[in-house]
């Protein structure tokens, strides 16, 4: 859908001049997202690709983005770990197009160029040309050199078996990216033990891809819209509960204490009297409550049974009691997104937790017991913004400012992300709006 909006040249409009009345323009203008493209994921930023128990041995692809742009993360003969731009070198074809396998080179069909997993150009029909009646016709220019050919390389990090890439070669390096308060939830989860692949949900979503990243940094909703959520104790308003934010405040952890199951009383009681609690609601199958305590979930003297990690801009990081997976947001345009979940668990895991891991997953991904209702209501506020994109969405539970918090009852986590946004999007062009990318 078209909009008529103004161009990203032209000033938003915010109401009350800081970041608790969204104007809709933010997520309807095409002009305004490629500038976000080009600001927030292929500039200054780490995106997630993947884990690396997704390609565990040499050879292993997997087919991902960043952004909108097709990448390769690949695992070469030596173990090393590279992402590269899924674009040949030659005529600029999308040359791969399975979403993952095992090969010791890639081969562009339209030509035949082929690369190493690494990126290295290592082949190309005809160079020297066709020997032809005592001649050689056509060939490459003499001084065609195929180190000057390779596909574009990103940056790449790994932490935890997580893997990052940037296009953006002078990125801060991934820890200060993070920053001290987010890092300590990644490498709560991701401690250093090996990773296991447990499966994926896949899904597109017909809403602006930052409607995802708010969704997770909304902690007001899970209590209301969430029947699960609020009847079965899982995530509501009473939890013992925080929010954090690195200092830039585009990234962020919701961190909650599942709290008892059933109806609440005394002061806590309207946490309990809205239309989504179901106080007969019960389960077929109660496994799906199976919840077993972990020793990585300790922190200090708490004992987080869901924490939700987002990562500015690209992926999001759950634990919700015994499940964990990541959540990868792939923009397609201002209106769409898809969005890829990654069901994993760990190495030393018993038979047992990884049935519970598998089984508790099914709250989540796109016929989710949950995440279902997260899905329907980012396409329906999607439709009203593209029908009034002069409008603007109010962000103000809990106030208008931006800061970390020991409940819930907030919007905080919205406001600090269109701060960040604000920041990076009104800052002053620089001498050049093309990304730093690297063939070396």
């Amino acid at each position: 859908m078209t909009s008529a909006t103004a161009c990203p040249s032209e000033p938003l409009l915010w109401e009350s001049g800081g970041t608790s009345r969204i104007p809709f323009a933010v997520y309807t203008d095409a002009q305004r997202h490629q500038r976000e493209l080009e600001r927030f994921f292929y500039r200054g930023h780490w995106c997630y690709v993947g884990l690396e128990a997704e390609i565990p041995n040499p050879g292993d692809f997997k087919r991902t983005v960043v952004g909108e742009r097709s990448v390769i993360m690949t695992r070469a003969a030596d173990g090393a770990i590279h992402v590269v731009e899924n674009v040949c070198a030659h005529r600029g074809m999308r040359f791969c197009r399975k979403r993952q396998g095992n090969q010791t080179e890639f081969v562009c069909p339209y030509h035949q160029w082929s690369y190493a997993p690494n990126g290295d150009l290592q082949g190309v029909p005809f160079r020297r040309g066709v020997r032809q009646g005592g001649k050689v016709n056509g060939g490459m220019p003499a001084d065609f050199d195929p180190k000057d050919h390779a596909l574009t390389k990103l940056k790449v990090a790994s932490r935890g078996g997580v893997v990052f890439a940037s296009f953006d070669h002078g990125v801060e390096p991934l820890e200060e990216f993070m920053g001290p308060t987010i890092l300590a939830y990644f490498d709560r989860l991701f401690n250093g033990r090996e990773l296991t692949l447990l499966g994926y949900n896949r899904q597109r979503i017909p809403g602006n891809w930052k409607l995802m990243q708010e969704n997770i940094k909304d902690p007001y909703h899970p209590g209301l819209l969430h029947t699960w959520f609020v009847t079965f104790g899982l995530w509501r308003a009473d939890n013992q509960s925080e929010l954090r934010m690195d200092r830039h405040h585009r990234h962020a952890a919701m961190i909650s204490t599942r709290g008892s199951m059933g109806e609440a009383s005394g002061g806590a009681a309207q946490v309990t009297q809205v239309s989504s609690f179901k106080d007969k609601m019960q389960l077929e199958d109660p496994r799906f409550l199976d919840i077993v305590p972990e020793p990585w979930w300790q922190m200090g003297e708490k004992m987080p049974t869901a924490v939700m990690t987002t990562l500015f801009p690209s992926v999001v990081l759950q634990q919700q009691v015994n499940s964990v997976s990541t959540r990868h947001i792939q923009p397609d345009g201002h209106g769409a997104f898809d969005f890829v979940w990654t069901h994993f668990g760990f190495a030393d895991d018993t038979p047992e937790m990884t049935e519970r891991r598998l089984r508790q997953s099914n709250l989540f991904g796109p016929a989710g017991f949950v995440s279902a209702d997260d899905g329907e209501v980012i396409e329906f506020s999607q439709q009203a913004f593209e029908s009034k994109p002069q409008h603007r969405a109010l962000a103000e539970l809990g106030g208008r400012e931006v800061g970390d918090t020991d409940h819930m009852v907030t919007e905080t986590l919205i406001r600090g992300m269109y701060r960040y946004w604000r920041e990076v999007m009104e800052a002053p062009e620089p001498v050049s709006d093309t990304p730093s990318e690297t063939k070396s």
